[in-house]
């Protein structure tokens, strides 16, 4: 029972760490800043100027049947300053590129090129993104974005002003990923809110601090601080491209100041309306977050199950225990155990609101805890049997990243 007492204990004192001073991950409104009212709306900073060049730059692989609902909110933009976008067909073999070119009209900012496929060493995704930059041309800001995102119209330019005014060279938000299925409710928001808790976004958006990341969907980039970085060539074989692009800049000699929020003005039209799905998609580089290292692996398994499963089990075997024999051992864990638990649950309802669903699904975060250390697992698999990172057909060996 002392050794209930104290695991129950630190699990309690973590989850008043991680509410308290870790960076206030569970927040979900690191927001840009509000755009300023007037005439200035239209101004890239605070002071008047003239808006940037910006190069847009699409890797799509295999994309057509999601372009039609996403392209022509990226070729709509109200962005007053020069906009040009790069869609790269990354070995497409569903018309990719016939579909993109067919929602391009008269005039169109919109250029498709063919990719080629990519050297040893180059993940895939960072291939096509080279190649992306390679044919935009000269530009003040590169913006690398993902094919199944759809943006609202004025987007562009509030990434812009952020960038100009902070001064940032690199705004990076979280787009909204699409929840609309049951498991997509139940697993969704918890992987948000998972990414979070590993890069608390205020401490990423710090100068000093080295946390650094980014996420995929829309990362805006000064491409002066990416060349002064060594350019995409430095991550080439990453293939968690963000997060490894966020620390080339952040980490770089020039220490290239970085911003990463959320954002509910951008969202994510790829459905993954299965659990197989999801698991696919969280499997494919769960154990390349961990380095491919057996012992973080199990650290982290047994993280999640201290820190996740060990609250509501203490809470409610405490109180029972306490029920039956009335030691204070057995109080002193039923306590513990509740205060982790309605903690833990407290920092999961800002997550929730944000995807418009009921808190009371917070408390199903330590079942979904469980099913990502499975899948954290299954991940490690895979790359063990020689499919780590299968996505799209395509498999990136350990060797590229």
């Amino acid at each position: 029972m002392i050794v209930a007492v104290a695991v129950t204990v630190l699990a309690a004192l973590a989850w008043g760490y991680l509410l308290l001073g870790h960076g206030g991950y569970w927040r979900a409104d690191h927001r840009l800043p509000d755009c300023p009212a007037g005439d200035d709306a239209r101004r890239p900073g605070p002071g008047p100027g003239t808006w940037p060049c910006v190069s847009v730059v699409v890797p799509a692989r295999d994309e057509a049947a999601i372009l039609p609902q996403t392209l022509p909110t990226l070729l709509r933009q109200d962005y007053p300053g020069r906009l040009r976008v790069v869609l790269v067909d990354d070995a497409s073999t569903d018309g990719t590129a016939q579909v993109a070119s067919s929602l391009a009209g008269p005039g169109s900012r919109l250029r498709v090129i063919a990719g080629c496929p990519p050297p040893a060493g180059w993940a895939g995704k960072v291939w096509a993104m080279a190649q992306g930059v390679t044919a935009a041309g000269g530009s003040d800001y590169l913006l690398f974005t993902d094919a199944d995102i759809s943006w609202s119209p004025d987007a562009l330019r509030s990434l812009v002003r952020a960038a100009e005014g902070g001064p940032f060279d690199l705004v990076s938000q979280m787009v909204l990923l699409r929840a609309d299925s049951g498991w997509e409710r139940l697993i969704v928001p918890a992987f948000v809110y998972f990414f979070g808790q590993l890069y608390p976004f205020r401490r990423a958006s710090r100068a000093r601090s080295r946390t650094a990341a980014a996420a995929g969907g829309c990362m805006l980039v000064r491409r002066s601080a990416l060349a002064a970085a060594g350019g995409l060539q430095m991550i080439s074989g990453a293939r968690i491209d963000d997060v490894a692009l966020a620390r080339l800049l952040k980490r770089s000699p020039a220490r290239s100041p970085c911003w990463l929020g959320f954002s509910v003005d951008l969202e994510s039209r790829r459905p993954y309306p299965t659990l197989r799905s999801l698991w696919e998609m969280i499997a494919r580089s769960a154990y390349t977050q961990l380095r491919y290292s057996p012992m973080l692996l199990a650290l982290v398994v047994v993280g999640l199950a201290w820190i996740y499963l060990v609250p509501p089990v203490a809470a409610v075997g405490g109180l029972a225990a306490w029920l039956a024999n009335g030691t204070v051992a057995a109080a002193v864990t039923a306590a513990a155990g509740w205060a982790a638990a309605l903690l833990m649950t407290a920092t999961y309802v800002p997550v929730l609101r944000m995807y418009r669903l009921s808190p009371l699904r917070a408390a199903t975060l330590p079942l979904v805890a469980v099913l990502y250390a499975a899948m954290t697992v299954d991940s490690a698999r895979r790359h063990h049997s020689g499919r780590g990172g299968a996505w799209k057909g395509r498999v990136v060996d350990r060797a590229a990243g």
